[in-house]
This record gives C-alpha cells, structure tokens and sequence, in this order.
C-alpha cells in the first residue's frame, strides 16, 4: 500500500480539523491586527471545509465512487499551500507568499471536479 491509504486521509484530515479549529480560536482571541484576523478566519474556514471534504471521499468510495480516492491529495494539498500560506502571512512572513494562495485553491477546484466525476460511478444504473 502507498502513503494515500484511506487511514492515512482520515489521520491527515482529523489533524486537519484541529488546526482549523486551533486557527480560528487564535484568530478570535490572540490576533490584534484586522488583516491578520481575516487572513486565519479564511485559512481555517477553508481548511475546515476541504478536511471535511476529505472525510467525505471515504463515503463516496463507500457506495462506489472509487475515483473519490483521487481528490484527497488535491484537498490536503490545497489546505496546505491555500490556507497555509494565509497563516503565514498573518504570522509575519513576506507578502509575496500570498502568490501560492491561489494555487491552493486550483487544488480545491482539482479535488472537486474529480468528486464531480466520481459521483458518476454512484448507482450508474439508478
């Protein structure tokens, strides 16, 4: 078995969920600055989104989706470039990381029009 095992996912994905839940509390409550608070909000939103959307995949593999087993590299992926470059920059790094955003959210886009494909495999008969 390679590293993309549904065990690893759901690890990666729960992980996932805990920093995004981290995030947003640290934005809330350790965060003066506007700018900074926004760019974590919007970081642990979409991280929280596209873990869920992680966990989502196994269900669709579930009822026989199996392309589902694609999207999660795209969803983890995104979370890390897409909101981890938006904690960075709250945290102080160069602006210019900000470049990296939108590919991270090419991989979102990725990851969804491959569950788009997937879900066609659902009970092609119904």
């Amino acid at each position: 078995m390679g590293v993309w095992t549904r065990r690893n996912w759901m690890t990666l994905a729960a992980a996932g969920g805990f920093i995004a839940v981290a995030v947003g509390a640290f934005a809330t409550h350790g965060v003066q600055d506007p700018k900074a608070q926004e760019w974590l909000r919007t970081g642990a939103m979409y991280g929280f989104m596209h873990t869920m959307a992680t966990f989502a995949c196994a269900t669709f593999m579930n009822i026989g989706a199996r392309r589902a087993r694609l999207a999660p590299p795209f969803f983890l992926g995104g979370v890390v470039l897409f909101s981890g470059s938006l904690y960075a920059m709250a945290l102080g790094a160069p602006r210019w990381l900000g470049m990296v955003t939108p590919v991270g959210g090419l991989m979102f886009l990725a990851g969804w029009a491959i569950l788009v494909v997937a879900a066609r495999g659902i009970d092609p008969q119904g």
